[in-house]
């Protein structure tokens, strides 16, 4: 009988808990075994998420078959996507500390000896990453794989933001109706999460190179028979990890978080894993400031893969090509590979061991010799607009853009800015500031994600910038700096920008300025005054109290009720 578990298994006083598993069909042999939890995050809300029920039972025949005892239950799961543009983003961020909660309470009320956890998108994943650093129990994370990329448009195979981009077109007179309704049916074949490197792919990307999921486990595609392959393969090595007690937190360490950060840079992943990271580090008490690792590590790391939106090609194409096997293997010299992983082997066995199924392809994956760049993907940038930080990804817009400077044309609301860049107010040289959408004004730091669409869409992505205190969508691209903290709704410096200011953003020099005095900057803040919440009740009125800012990963701070 296993440690957790037997406390409430083994021995005459505890028959009750025997006997209410056995009103479920467990057996007396059952319950001898090792208890693995599936933390099972399905739904019908989000394609990510929808084979998560075939997924879920392949894990259970690979339990079985290593000898545990797998219980399943659920865990909430929103789509980004879904949210977009209405009051439903408000509450994405905010989801992650609700999974990460949830599964807590899960693990904890049943004495799990050891947890999968089956989810695939934005904060879904790092909600269960942050559940396994803080349990510090066996946990392997596994997603449902990504989407097949759909009928070609603008250049590469189309996905749901292709419609977004396309409506922007639209406005603008570029395509016509039926060009753009005909991507409705067409743009998303198959279920999965969404076919680019968005915030949903990095993050399962990032778990493959923290050792936290099987390699090849986050990229396999969701249609993929060998998606199921994995999911077995899977359920076989939580029991092998429960026998030799390898806990989460022997895999989530200071090392391989700095890998995870290395292949986010060299794959050029999404800003908001700079959040995520900052939030699982916290979970896992690594006492290791992200932020600044990113910051040290992007002048150092170069960008070895490109995928959409840095180029045309997807999340299957980045499988095909070696997927993050490729790079970590690539990247030895610079990654730390005796790290430990959920395949109970370190990073250097899996890259010594591991088959892949297809040909080198150099268009999505260059080596360490002949790189896309010198420089990571991801940038943090400071200045009297800043100064704990904005975040940036170069990696995946024009070097052109590196050094913008431009009139400012501000908006308190995601909202107004997509209303005035769809009737043509934004024009050449403008920079878009969206402010009071940080994680405490928004309240939840909603994306940014229709804005830079919309922005594409009309032709302005390269001779425009946008710069928030909310987020980016992955799959966002053109010059924006997003997460600048402090936020608006703290009395940070984007909070009194004034229409026709001078900015000025240099990704080469980490930089972003107002160009205005010190004096007129502190001057103006003198005379703000901090607005009232947007919600004062329900679960978001709480978490506009207590959120951090983005600079901290917007974690929960319960010091501050």
């Amino acid at each position: 009988m296993m440690e957790r578990s037997g406390k409430i298994l083994c021995g005459l006083q505890n028959q009750y808990y025997r006997a209410t598993y056995k009103s479920m069909g467990f057996t007396t042999e059952d319950l001898k075994r090792p208890m693995i939890g599936i933390a099972n995050a399905w739904s019908e809300c989000v394609p990510g998420h929808f084979n998560l029920r075939q997924v879920a039972q392949r894990v259970k025949d690979g339990i079985y078959r290593a000898g545990g005892t797998p219980v399943e239950f659920g865990v909430i799961g929103g789509c980004d996507g879904m949210g977009q543009g209405h009051d439903g983003m408000h509450y994405i961020l905010p989801s992650r500390e609700i999974i990460a909660n949830s599964i807590e309470s899960m693990a904890q009320i049943n004495l799990f000896d050891g947890i999968v956890l089956l989810g695939s998108c934005d904060k879904i994943v790092p909600g269960m990453l942050m559940a396994a650093a803080r349990l510090d129990i066996p946990c392997i994370l596994l997603p449902g794989g990504p989407m097949e990329g759909g009928i070609e448009f603008d250049g590469r195979k189309s996905d749901q933001t292709s419609s977004t981009e396309a409506y922007g077109m639209l406005s603008a007179n570029k395509i016509t109706e039926k060009e753009y309704t005909s991507l409705e049916n067409l743009a998303c074949p198959t279920c999965g999460s969404c076919a680019y490197l968005g915030t949903a792919n990095t993050m399962c990307s990032l778990s493959e190179a923290l050792g936290m999921t099987l390699p090849d486990g986050g990229i396999i595609p969701a249609a993929s028979a060998a998606r199921l392959a994995v999911a077995e393969d899977t359920g076989i090595k939580i029991v092998e990890l429960v026998e030799k007690n390898i806990t989460a937190r022997q895999i989530i360490t200071k090392e391989s978080m700095r890998n995870a950060i290395k292949i986010c840079l060299a794959m050029s992943g999404s800003t908001n894993a700079v959040m995520h990271l900052t939030a699982i580090a916290h979970e896992a008490e690594l006492d290791m400031n992200v932020l600044e690792e990113f910051d040290q590590l992007s002048g150092v790391t170069p960008q070895l893969a490109k995928i959409n939106p840095a180029s045309e090609y997807n999340m299957v194409d980045f499988y095909r090509a070696g997927g993050v096997s490729r790079l970590l293997e690539e990247m030895q010299p610079i990654i730390c590979a005796d790290e430990m992983t959920v395949t109970a082997h370190t990073v250097l066995d899996n890259i010594k061991n591991h088959i892949y199924q297809y040909p080198e392809d150099c268009r999505v994956i260059k080596t360490m010799a002949d790189p896309f760049g010198y420089q990571g993907g991801v940038a943090v940038l400071r200045g009297n607009l800043a100064p704990d930080s904005g975040i940036t990804k170069p990696g995946a817009f024009d070097e052109s853009l590196h050094h913008f400077t431009g009139e400012a044309i501000c908006f308190d609301s995601e909202e107004a800015a997509e209303e005035a860049i769809l009737k043509g107010v934004i024009r050449d040289g403008h920079v878009v500031v969206i402010r009071y959408e940080g994680p405490k004004g928004g309240p939840g730091m909603r994306e940014m994600y229709k804005a830079m669409k919309y922005l594409y869409g009309r032709g302005l992505s390269k001779t425009t910038a946008l710069i928030t205190d909310g987020r980016f969508s992955g799959t966002n691209n053109g010059c924006f700096v997003g997460h600048i903290s402090p936020e608006a709704a703290e009395g940070g410096a984007i909070a009194i920008i004034k229409d026709g200011d001078r900015i000025e953003i240099d990704v080469e020099k980490r930089s972003i300025n107002l160009l205005v005095s010190s004096e007129e900057i502190e001057n103006r803040l003198k005379e703000w005054k901090r607005p009232e919440p947007k919600f004062k009740r329900g679960y978001l009125g709480l978490y506009c109290k207590i959120a951090a800012s983005g600079s901290e990963g917007a974690i929960l701070q319960y010091d501050k009720l």
